[in-house]
């Protein structure tokens, strides 16, 4: 952090932020120019911001020059990472496709709906056996029945598992079925959570928080990799505004922005955002255009009885649509589809 003192700033203008500033248990050093003097602050930058340095006599500016998300920025990691899921490469190269139903209900309609995935050119399966809800009459998922479905139908069809997590209590049972921990948008901010899935040795889909700036964002993804963990993904999923004709407005910006400031593969989520099943392909489109590394859908063979999120699942001629759109839109762009594993040989 950089403090600009004015030209008319006196020694005792100076004099004060410094002892500002150590009192703060900081360093402060002085460089004189020719016009005006900038102190540079080192120690605690959200510290310092509490100071309200800016109301000091003499004082001119306050720039952070330097971001508070040390592991996941790219100012010490130029390089864009590419995170391996079970063989699955999420990063800059590829686009890659993530789809499955929104809540695993049997084997029969989770099987089925991987099969779709793989139709519409998914690499991973999505599927929700611990689901957060609104109401609390809502269906709340499988638990663990529905993780052992998951990995039935990953046996089945080779395809990675990525399924949400919400309680630090039950991140080793997840850990023990999934190949990727899924961080929702209503725990981004649960930093007991993301201590216990930043200390797991599995890859995290963190999504941003649909009231969360995307340094808040950067910021939980921060709590993550201090533990230890780096393989962080990033999923855009909307954001709450005033707009009432979408579920969420999807923040298409964001891409670009995270793209820039942290060296995280950053995806997006359609479905959720849009949560109309006539915005998905749209919203998959601009993800794809704007530069994402991958979108994340819902799939499911019969919408209409769905438990949950039915009215934004691909069925029928979408996954048509959606398995064309990514073996040609990438290749516009000079990247590629990422493959879809294939499933173990059976003895």
């Amino acid at each position: 952090m950089v403090v600009v003192m004015a030209p008319e700033a006196t020694q005792s203008d100076i004099d004060a932020v410094v002892e500002l500033v150590q009192t703060a248990g900081g360093d402060a050093f002085v460089s004189r120019g020719v016009s005006r003097t900038i102190i540079g602050l080192v120690g605690d930058v959200d510290q310092f911001g509490a100071l309200n340095l800016r109301s000091y006599s003499g004082v001119t500016d306050v720039v952070r020059i330097s971001v508070p998300y040390k592991l996941v920025s790219r100012e010490h990691h130029p390089n864009r990472s590419v995170i391996d899921v079970r063989g699955v490469p999420i990063g800059s190269d590829t686009v890659t496709v993530i789809a499955g139903p929104c809540t695993v209900e049997t084997p029969e309609q989770t099987l089925i709906s991987a099969r779709m995935a793989q139709a519409a050119g998914a690499s991973m399966l999505r599927g929700g056996a611990f689901k957060p809800r609104t109401s609390p009459y809502a269906f709340q998922g499988l638990g663990e029945a529905g993780l052992r479905i998951l990995a039935d139908v990953r046996a089945e069809t080779g395809l990675p598992v990525v399924t949400e997590v919400i309680d630090p209590a039950t991140v080793d049972l997840v850990c023990s079925y999934a190949d990727m921990l899924q961080v929702g948008t209503r725990s981004m901010q649960n930093f007991t959570l993301l201590q216990a899935v930043g200390a797991a040795d599995k890859p995290v889909l963190l999504k941003r928080g649909m009231n969360a700036t995307i340094e808040e964002w950067l910021m939980a993804a921060e709590y993550i990799a201090q533990r230890g963990n780096l393989d962080i993904v990033l999923c855009e999923r909307g954001i709450r505004t005033f707009e009432t004709a979408t579920r969420n407005t999807l923040d298409i910006s964001a891409v670009p922005i995270a793209q820039r400031l942290s060296h995280l593969p950053v995806i997006i989520d359609p479905s959720h955002s849009g949560g109309r099943r006539d915005l998905v392909l749209p919203l998959s489109r601009a993800a794809i255009a704007v530069g994402a590394d991958g979108i994340i859908v819902d799939v499911h063979p019969h919408p209409s009885v769905a438990l949950c999120d039915g009215d934004q699942a691909l069925t029928g001629e979408d996954i048509t649509e959606l398995a064309n759109m990514v073996r040609t839109l990438p290749e516009l762009l000079g990247r590629g589809l990422t493959p879809a594993p294939q499933p173990a040989a059976t003895p």
